[in-house]
């Protein structure tokens, strides 16, 4: 296999760049017939000519590398039997009634969530962030985020859920409308066809809008329902919608450290946007998205559950946005906190890989193999 030669990729510098209209910076502009080749140095992660996507010559080796990473990490939900959910679900004193609440709680919040995520990647995202390698891993997340989305639609079928009742808990349970309600204000802006970057106030208002959806939708607020379900998991309940979201994490530690990289590069091209007034605005985004969770907790663990309950898994949060600070190089806004979960950490931190896919033997259909009829 031919290795691909990172060495143009040159570290960046600062240097002064003309302002992009709105068409170029999406790579709808109209062609420069007099425009040189694209060179590495032109590129930047935003307030660039997008130039119909120019992928090579590549700048930003993580980028790649990531999608490259979701692609490798393919599944599909259908792949996964449902048959030992399906009969604990349907007996009696299989599940207690408080472990059956948080299960159905839990998968309303993310049927909503997975298309919230998505919506902002396809208007907002891909539209504004103008670099190409970051570009082609936004399209793999779009398809993934679409995955997500079938897989709730397969569970709530397997099991015989309420569809109506699953579906529309983010309008009609007060602590995933709020969380619903906080991440939409970050987005409804931005795909604002009239919404342009390149001024310190809207680059800063794109910068905010990806520390809601990576940082804390994507990098938070999932992981009280992990926990979840993957404590149902190791006691050997629900084990069906376990492995599927054992699939999920991996795509959304993906995302998390993509949206996190993003984050940073955009800082390090433009320092003069993270002003410590702009540190102090993120960090109580992080401390009240926290509180959002805890609540979403009580609400759906009112008593919890063997090994689970709502003040662990706040202390949880405190512990994991304490982290997503580090990662952005901001001081912590809650004491220091130790994980109350250590077993959650081989999971959800990918210090361990675990090869999710071993046990499972699938037939591939390909393009020769189908029927059009």
């Amino acid at each position: 296999m031919t290795m691909l030669d990172w060495s143009d990729a040159r570290p960046e510098t600062p240097t002064a760049h003309h302002p992009v209209s709105a068409a170029e910076a999406t790579g709808l502009g109209v062609i420069d017939r007099a425009g040189g080749r694209v060179s590495v140095d032109d590129k930047r992660m935003i307030n660039c000519r997008a130039d119909v996507n120019q992928l090579l010559p590549l700048k930003y080796k993580w980028a790649w590398e990531k999608y490259l990473a979701g692609c490798n990490n393919h599944w599909m939900p259908t792949e996964v039997s449902m048959q030992a959910d399906i009969a604990l679900w349907k007996s009696r004193d299989g599940l207690t009634e408080d472990e059956r609440h948080a299960i159905k709680r839990n998968l309303g919040f993310f049927a909503a969530s997975e298309s919230l995520v998505a919506n902002n990647i396809v208007l907002a995202i891909y539209r504004h962030l103008t670099n190409p390698e970051c570009r082609q891993y936004l399209l793999r997340q779009a398809f993934e985020e679409a995955v997500h989305t079938h897989t709730f639609q397969y569970i709530v079928e397997s099991l015989g859920l309420d569809e109506g009742e699953l579906f529309n808990m983010y309008r009609e349970v007060p602590s995933i409308t709020d969380k619903a309600a906080w991440a939409l204000k970050h987005t409804q802006h931005l795909d604002d066809p009239d919404f342009v970057t390149g001024t310190p106030e809207a680059d800063q208002a794109f910068l905010r809008d990806l520390v809601a959806f990576y940082v804390i939708f994507e990098g938070m607020w999932f992981y009280t329902g992990f926990a979840q379900i993957l404590s149902l998991g190791r006691r050997n309940k629900m084990v069906g919608i376990a492995e599927q979201y054992q699939y999920i994490l991996r795509d959304e530690s993906i995302h998390l450290n993509f949206g996190i990289d993003v984050i940073n590069q955009i800082r390090a091209e433009n320092p003069h946007l993270w002003t410590a007034a702009f540190q102090d605005e993120i960090r109580a985004m992080i401390a009240a998205a926290a509180e959002l969770e805890a609540a979403y907790g009580r609400e759906t663990m009112p008593r919890g559950f063997l090994g689970l309950n709502a003040a662990l898994c706040e202390q949880y949060m405190h512990f994991i946005a304490n982290r997503r600070c580090a990662q952005l190089g901001l001081a912590p806004v809650f004491a220091e906190t130790a994980n109350p979960f250590p077993w959650m950490s081989e999971a959800m931190d990918l210090k361990k890989e675990k090869n999710f896919f071993e046990t499972r033997v699938i037939e591939y259909q390909n393009g020769g193999a189908l029927s059009w009829e």
